[in-house]
């Protein structure tokens, strides 16, 4: 099953490199970005994962979550982590089975593709970017995106509203 824009996020739990349950219904009000990525320890994965580390401020204000999955195991998302400063989970995907479940694709049949999805605070697939290549280019969709969807102008309403 391959989803699609407009599809609901099915449900899921992953644990994360603190050993963390994480499930997407913990998202709920929060807009998702969900970046599938090979390996940690790659260069074009240390790459990716680092792109979204410098502008992870950009996401938070605009109210959105960073999740990254692979299918490595909880210590070497640690040490990847803890290597690399970043601020967000990394999810356990062993088996591959949330990757099968959204329809992330391989590469020529041997390696885990690199797919970024951007989920809307009701559960909702907003935007899907593939390239394998161009690993910080999925930072720049998902602001993008965002953006689009309208939760920075929702954030800073809530904060006037708030302020007044």
């Amino acid at each position: 099953m391959c989803l699609q824009i407009g599809d609901e996020l099915p449900h899921f739990s992953l644990y994360d490199q603190k050993g963390h349950l994480r499930t997407n219904f913990e998202c709920k009000g929060k807009s998702l970005v969900l970046f599938f990525y090979p390996k940690n320890d790659t260069p074009g994965c240390t790459a990716q994962v680092c792109s979204f580390r410098d502008k992870h401020n950009l996401f938070e204000t605009l109210g959105a979550l960073v999740w990254g999955v692979n299918q490595d195991n909880e210590e070497s998302h640690r040490r990847f982590s803890e290597k690399n400063k970043l601020q967000f989970p990394l999810l356990c995907d062993q088996g591959n089975k949330l990757r099968k479940q959204l329809g992330v694709p391989q590469v020529l049949g041997l390696m885990d593709g690199r797919v970024t999805y951007i989920i809307d605070s009701k559960g909702i697939i907003r935007h899907i970017f593939k390239d394998l290549t161009d690993s910080s280019q999925h930072v720049t969709e998902s602001l993008e995106s965002l953006k689009r969807m309208g939760t920075y102008q929702t954030k800073i309403l809530c904060k006037q509203k708030i302020m007044s």
